[in-house]
């Protein structure tokens, strides 16, 4: 496979970090950079790309096999659409856009003009997940009946300072619950009925700062999911998992899934399960995988590279990641509703 020449649209937090891990990937190579700021310009600069202000200027100029779609999620769409209509790979940010009408469209026209397009639900691409779908699949677990998952953490107050984050839209459901739904339709498949209910009592901002959520699966299986980011907890993904250095590995589990025959935590993959007669007095046994680490947003870079190239689907399709947009989305309806839900797709 040739080394695949890159280019990334937006120099924010996101763009960045993507940045740094292509330039030290040995599948690809960024060339360009597609921000207006000073600071995005000296950002290319100090990291040998090519800088553009606009991205139509960047695509023409370069014309990259890939383009990694980091803008704010308002622009994901023209960007995205950018791309398509020049028959360029696009590896869109999370969430794909603003909202699932949006997502539809970048949907629709990449199936159209036959152009790749898959999106950054990173977790997917973390060995811990892949082998818990494994085991999953193999039917090990019998037939799943629930789930529970815990996305409790604490952000700083100058996290806060940004006046967007204080705003509907920019809490924890969005930004973070996002990723925890899409892991449970990863494990579980489709999300067909959603209820919620949200509160700001801590920080009483305009946006949410904790959300409980009841979710029913095609399969029957119901699942929980609990969020809040004023919460002095070591129960979410980003501590227990160990996916990026900054943030301190905690010992812990975070997420639960039960079935008939077994059950399976993440992200320490133990499976307690009866060795002989099943029932509450019988003993159980556990039998854990060793988690292997990675870096998920290496894998994803091999991934785009091989997706460019045609030797692999995407992971996480642009029809996938707008199914995960509609269940997040019925979240919020929910609890403005006060009732049940069924994801708007």
């Amino acid at each position: 496979m040739s080394k695949k020449r890159l280019a990334v649209a937006g120099a924010g937090a996101i763009g960045r970090m993507h940045m740094e891990r292509a330039r030290l990937h040995p599948d690809c190579d960024v060339v360009a950079i597609a921000d207006p700021p000073p600071l995005a310009r000296a950002f290319a600069r100090d990291n040998d790309a090519r800088w553009f202000a606009g991205i139509d200027t960047m695509l023409d100029a370069v014309e990259p096999d890939g383009v990694i779609v980091a803008t704010p999620n308002a622009n994901h769409v023209e960007a995205g659409l950018a791309c398509i209509g020049r028959g360029i790979a696009v590896l869109m940010e999370k969430p794909i856009a603003d909202t699932v009408e949006d997502a539809r469209k970048l949907v629709d026209a990449a199936k159209q003009a036959d152009v790749p397009l898959m999106v950054g639900h990173h977790r997917r691409h973390n060995p811990i997940l892949r082998r818990a779908r494994e085991i999953m699949q193999s039917g090990r677990l019998g037939k799943p009946v629930s789930a529970s998952a815990l996305a409790t953490f604490h952000k700083p107050d100058a996290y806060f300072e940004m006046e967007w984050r204080r705003r509907r839209g920019g809490g924890p459901v969005l930004i973070n619950l996002i990723h925890d739904i899409d892991m449970m339709r990863f494990l579980l498949g489709e999300i067909v009925e959603v209820q919620a209910l949200t509160s700001n009592a801590v920080r009483g901002f305009e946006v949410e700062d904790t959300a409980a959520v009841l979710l029913r699966f095609t399969s029957g299986a119901l699942g929980t999911v609990s969020v809040s980011d004023c919460a002095a907890s070591p129960w979410n993904w980003d501590l227990a998992a160990g996916e990026a250095a900054h943030y301190p590995r905690q010992n812990v589990n975070t997420h639960f899934v039960s079935g008939t025959d077994a059950s399976l935590t993440l992200p320490q993959l133990e499976v307690w399960e009866y060795r002989g007669r099943k029932g509450w007095h019988e003993p159980l046994t556990v039998e854990r995988s060793a988690p292997h680490t990675g870096d998920p947003y290496h894998e994803q870079l091999r991934h785009f590279a091989a997706v460019i190239d045609g030797k692999e689907a995407p992971l996480c399709s642009g029809d996938d990641a707008a199914r995960t947009l509609a269940a997040t989305f019925a979240v919020h309806r929910s609890a403005a509703e006060r009732a049940p839900v069924a994801p708007r797709f």
